[in-house]
């Protein structure tokens, strides 16, 4: 809503008296001097006048109405109280007077009967003499003691369903009950009349028969409700009053009564309640009472001289109501407009987020709003008024504070605001940032200082977390043992780097980009469609990079001297450029130690041979002893035969030909023992598995003859080659063979228990194909506490064994990508031998036929 404000311009310095009158204003008429009188006066004082004339005139007109009203009714109202309240009694007097006039001529006739001296007949003509004397009596019975009609009289008006019978018992539960009562008293009751919907109200009398004070009966008068108040209230009464019959409940038992909902519509809004009186009808009781209702007609004051005081008075309200009805309805929009705009701009400062404060020059809070007051705690009407030191200033802080004021108060503090704590009133403390400008009114002077507060506690508390956490980051990041980098892609620039990168390749990307060559990362391409000029990669799918797993080689930096393991990834950056992260990490020494631990494997792999060589010593002895031997007395035995010339050519021949065997034989075993310790590099081919068994089995017949020990194995046919070192693989075997051997003789069996078995098979491990080698023996097995280091390096349990053969078997059998493991036999819960097996995996496919228990075949070698 839009309004015009109003101006008035004053051309006398100083404004006159309203009341004063000038001169030149005498001439006048008095309507024209009082047009020019309000004319002068000024538009608040016009408001005021509009204002009060019709507010006395409407005050006047009230007072006066109430009061005559009220006066006029008073008066009306007391004379018709005492009226219906004296009429109401007099009615009840009446009453009584001729139920007790009734009740007597009843107990002289009850003393009658119970004396004998009336007969059936004699009762019934005497009760018809009273119920025709008496018109609202409607039966008279006579009960005996026990509690049967004697005998009953019943006028015509009585219902034939309500009569009672001669001969029958009374049932009815009032009539009962009442009988009862009269029985114990042995005094006249009346019983209390209830109003029934579908019968008319009757009230019963019962009069005790008596015969020496002895209950002799009941003489039960019933009285009709209705004929009572035809016959007992006068009609005079109730041409002047509602006269009705109640019960104690308040229910209509007979009489006329009118609802005063409906009399009220006649009446004035202020009347009073209509005039009723109620009283207990004696000797019933409370169980019945008579109300007597006074009738309204009119007020009787239309033709009295208050009445048109009262219509005079209206005219004259209406017509200032009328006359003041325009200037008050342009005051009441422009009020509006201003009470929604006060109300606007109200709504919008309890809405805001920032507290606004208002001081004055002298530095008094003036004004605060609601986030002002929910930021420090404190409600308006405590801040308001206040002067430094302020509620909300921490104790500790208040020098600061007060000096702050000062700079407020003057002017000096920064466009950017300050920033200081505010102590919230339960004690806690938050931080605040303030701004302050020159608070101007409508004529351009300054009248105070506006600050505006915002609560920077959770920003602040942020960025200090945040500052932190960056702290820690790069402290982290600083001491990590590798080179850490990122640039862009397709720039020179350096995004990061940390310490160890700027110390190798100081602070530009030469170093950065040097390693991504050297690594060999081809960089992402980006399509001809994508390109921008801002940045060549924009189009590639930055969303994705950080699922992507990082790159990672191992080179050589000729400027370092070192070994680094190279490992680069791409990241979107925080500008959304896609950058490239380098991290090269130091790898000399490790690279070193594999170089010097390969060196020490090939070592010790000759040294265990040499070592397994050793140990068969004895045994190769003896295999080479049989051969030599037999060279020996072949040559002895030729030379003895040539010389006695007792030998023909075809015999020297056989001879020689026996002896080259031998030699052959002997050259065999030489030949081998010197390939298997013989130093060499590692090499692995492709290797037959059958042939890497016969050549270890070969080796490991001589001490398992030596030691009395049967070997039986089983080679699958058709077996696929593997891609292994054989002198290695033979190396395993060997040990496991002679191991399982020593086992044998260790355990001292019977020599048709001392067996040694090899298995060589396709199989599937994990889902995948490989080729198990099995060595198991009849021994006496592995006890727990050695089994647990088995495979430890240097632990053994022979008296002369140095403890690596096992550890270095499994660590060639896992070097070939394979896994080997040790368990024992068991026939029921004793120990049978022990089994070891190593799974060599293997590159191509199982053979599609699996081989059958019936194709394997047996070798069985005597010792």
């Amino acid at each position: 809503m839009t309004f015009k404000k109003r101006q008035t311009f004053y051309t006398s310095p100083m404004p006159l008296h309203p009341l004063f009158v000038p001169l030149s204003d005498l001439k006048l008429t008095p309507s024209a001097r009082l047009k020019r009188w309000w004319g002068r006066l000024s538009p608040h004082r016009q408001d005021r006048f509009a204002v009060l004339a019709p507010l006395a005139a409407v005050v006047l007109f009230l007072a006066a109405i109430l009061s005559a009203f009220a006066y006029l009714r008073y008066e009306e109202i007391s004379r018709e109280r005492e009226a219906i309240n004296r009429d109401v009694e007099y009615t009840q007097q009446r009453l009584r007077l001729r139920l007790l006039e009734q009740q007597e001529q009843l107990m002289r006739f009850a003393r009658e009967v119970s004396s004998r001296e009336v007969s059936h007949k004699d009762f019934v003509t005497r009760a018809e003499a009273l119920a025709n004397l008496y018109p609202e009596l409607q039966s008279l019975t006579w009960i005996d003691e026990n509690r049967k009609v004697r005998a009953s009289y019943n006028t015509a008006r009585l219902r034939k369903e309500f009569q009672q019978s001669s001969g029958a018992l009374i049932e009815t539960k009032d009539t009962l009950s009442n009988y009862q009562l009269v029985r114990e008293l042995l005094l006249p009751i009346y019983s209390t009349p209830r109003a029934e919907t579908d019968m008319a109200a009757v009230l019963q009398m019962h009069l005790p028969l008596l015969e020496k004070a002895t209950f002799k009966g009941d003489l039960l008068a019933e009285y009709s409700v209705d004929a009572m108040f035809r016959y007992g209230v006068p009609s005079e009464i109730t041409s002047k009053y509602a006269v009705s019959f109640h019960d104690a409940d308040g229910k209509l038992l007979a009489g006329t009564t009118v609802s005063e909902s409906k009399l009220k519509r006649h009446l004035l809004p202020w009347a009073s309640p209509i005039n009723t009186y109620e009283m207990p009808v004696s000797p019933v009781g409370n169980g019945m009472t008579i109300r007597g209702l006074a009738y309204r007609t009119s007020l009787g004051v239309i033709g009295s001289g208050l009445f048109w005081l009262v219509m005079v008075l209206s005219g004259i309200t209406a017509w200032l109501l009328l006359a003041n009805w325009g200037h008050t309805r342009r005051r009441i929009q422009a009020q509006d407009a201003l009470m929604q705009e006060a109300a606007f701009r109200r709504a919008m400062e309890n809405s805001m987020l920032t507290g606004m404060r208002t001081l004055d020059m002298q530095g008094r809070i003036t004004y605060v709003n609601n986030a002002f007051c929910r930021m420090t705690g404190w409600s308006e009407s405590e801040l308001v008024g206040t002067t430094a030191p302020f509620p909300y200033w921490p104790d500790e802080d208040f020098d600061m504070l007060q000096t702050r004021l000062n700079d407020e108060l003057a002017g000096k503090i920064p466009p950017g605001g300050i920033q200081f704590r505010v102590k919230r009133r339960d004690d806690s403390l938050i931080d605040a940032r303030l701004y302050v400008s020159p608070l101007i009114d409508a004529f351009g002077q300054q009248t105070g200082w506006m600050t505006s507060m915002t609560d920077i506690t959770e920003p602040n508390r942020i960025r200090d977390q945040l500052a932190a956490s960056h702290e820690r980051f790069t402290t982290v990041l600083e001491a990590l043992d590798a080179s850490i980098s990122v640039a862009p892609l397709g720039s020179d620039e350096l995004l990061f780097a940390n310490k160890l990168y700027r110390l190798w390749f100081g602070t530009q990307a030469a170093g950065h980009l040097q390693l991504v060559e050297e690594a060999g990362v081809p960089a992402p391409v980006a399509s001809d469609d994508t390109r921008d000029t801002v940045d060549a990669y924009a189009g590639l799918p930055t969303d994705q990079l950080s699922d992507k797993e990082a790159e990672s080689s191992e080179i050589y930096l000729g400027s370092l001297g070192r070994w680094l393991e190279v490992r680069t990834r791409y990241l979107s950056w925080v500008d959304g450029r896609l950058a490239q992260m380098v991290i090269a990490t130091d790898i000399t020494a490790r690279r070193v130690a594999e170089e010097q631990s390969e060196i020490q494997a090939q070592r010790a792999e000759a040294s265990s041979r040499l070592i397994t060589m050793g140990e068969m010593a004895s045994s190769v002895a003896h295999e080479l002893n049989q051969p030599l031997t037999a060279i020996n007395n072949y040559c002895n035995g030729m030379v003895s035969r040539i010389k006695a010339n007792q030998i023909t050519q075809e015999e020297l021949l056989g001879a020689l030909e026996k002896t080259g065997r031998q030699a052959h034989r002997a050259g065999q075993i030489i030949q081998r023992i010197r390939a298997f310790v013989k130093r060499s590099e590692p090499n692995r081919t492709v290797a037959n598995v059958a042939t890497m068994v016969a050549e270890a089995v070969e080796l490991a017949e001589i001490e398992l003859r030596r030691r009395n020990v049967k070997l039986t194995q089983f080679v699958a046919p058709s077996l696929p080659n593997l891609l292994v070192d054989p002198i290695l693989i033979e190396q395993v075997l060997l040990n496991l063979l002679k191991n399982a051997a020593e086992s044998v003789d260790s355990a001292q069996r019977p020599s048709s228990q001392r067996i040694v078995k090899l298995r060589v098979a396709p199989t599937r491990v994990d889902d995948k194909p490989v080729i198990e080698f099995m060595v198991t023996d009849s021994g006496g097995g592995i006890s727990p506490e050695v089994m647990a280091r088995l495979y430890e390096a240097f632990y053994s349990t022979k008296a002369e064994g140095m403890g690596i053969g096992l550890s270095l078997c499994r660590s060639i059998v896992e070097s070939h990508m394979g896994r080997m493991k040790t368990e024992n036999t068991y026939n029921a819960e004793v120990i049978t031998g022990c089994c070891f097996t190593f799974w060599i995996p293997i590159a191509e496919p199982l053979p599609a036929t699996p081989i059958k228990r019936s194709e394997q075949h047996t070798l069985q070698v005597s010792p």
